[in-house]
């Protein structure tokens, strides 16, 4: 077993500590959108369109649906921070995952086989 060194130890350590440090983590994206309403007599159906918005749309999947919301000004104001910690912890995972791999990769055990080679068969195969 490779064993980590005292750099990849303490940079480990600093990786769980930048997590600590988060509050709460909130998934998805938030994107402003105009959209068309269903009145076709609206000026957002005109020459040239005057869309509606913008509006804030949170965007999330739950139990592998994908689920929007409209927010507010308020919102954006009170949450956004939390959309943004959930995206350091994404990157400080990827992060804690490579430390990882490159110490397993060190283990000579770990190394990639080569695959073997099968031989030919000294007699045909059964033809259908």
């Amino acid at each position: 077993m490779a064993e980590p060194t005292r750099d990849e130890i303490e940079a480990q350590r600093r990786l769980v500590a930048r997590l600590g440090e988060l509050g709460f983590v909130l998934p998805g994206s938030l994107v402003r959108r105009h959209t068309r309403c269903g009145n076709r007599r609206c000026h957002c159906y005109g020459e040239p369109p005057e869309l509606h918005g913008p509006y804030l749309q949170w965007t999330r999947t739950e139990a592998n649906k994908t689920v929007s919301r409209i927010w507010s000004d308020e919102q954006l104001s009170r949450y956004e921070g939390w959309l943004d910690n959930a995206r350091l912890a994404r990157e400080t995972l990827s992060e804690m995952e490579a430390l990882a791999i490159s110490i397993v990769q060190r283990d000579e055990r770990s190394r990639p086989t080569q695959p073997e080679r099968r031989t030919r068969r000294s007699q045909p195969r059964n033809s259908r």
